[in-house]
């Protein structure tokens, strides 16, 4: 069964997501990290209570370590942003910060017909 559906311009359009990175370089270990992950890890239940959207993960490669973030706005000077900067800080790990790119919307094009899902 196919689970695609025809735009009916009924529905709202989505607001753009935006995504950028925190850098540290040298890479972290994880445990070093472990205070970074609980604070992201709060944040994600709060922005999941309410209407925004916020999510960011750690991802450790051998050279650096990236925070990765999705946003609803390319803003980064939101409570979260400064309450992990201060942390980064208090754990006296260098860190630099991308510039915000705003996110293409997934497309998903009809299938043809006689496809199957």
């Amino acid at each position: 069964m196919s689970t695609w559906k025809p735009k009916t311009g009924r529905d709202p359009p989505r607001p753009p997501l935006w995504t950028y990175a925190y850098q540290i370089e040298p890479a972290e270990v994880e445990e070093r990290l472990l205070s970074v992950r609980t604070l992201l890890g709060d944040e994600r239940i709060e922005v999941g209570e309410g209407e925004r959207t916020w999510v960011a993960r750690v991802v450790t490669e051998k050279r650096v370590t990236h925070i990765l973030v999705v946003s609803d706005s390319p803003d980064r000077g939101r409570e979260i942003n400064r309450r992990l900067e201060a942390e980064l800080t208090r754990l006296q790990v260098g860190f630099s910060l991308t510039a915000p790119m705003e996110v293409a919307a997934a497309t998903r094009t009809p299938p043809e017909e006689g496809d199957a899902d």
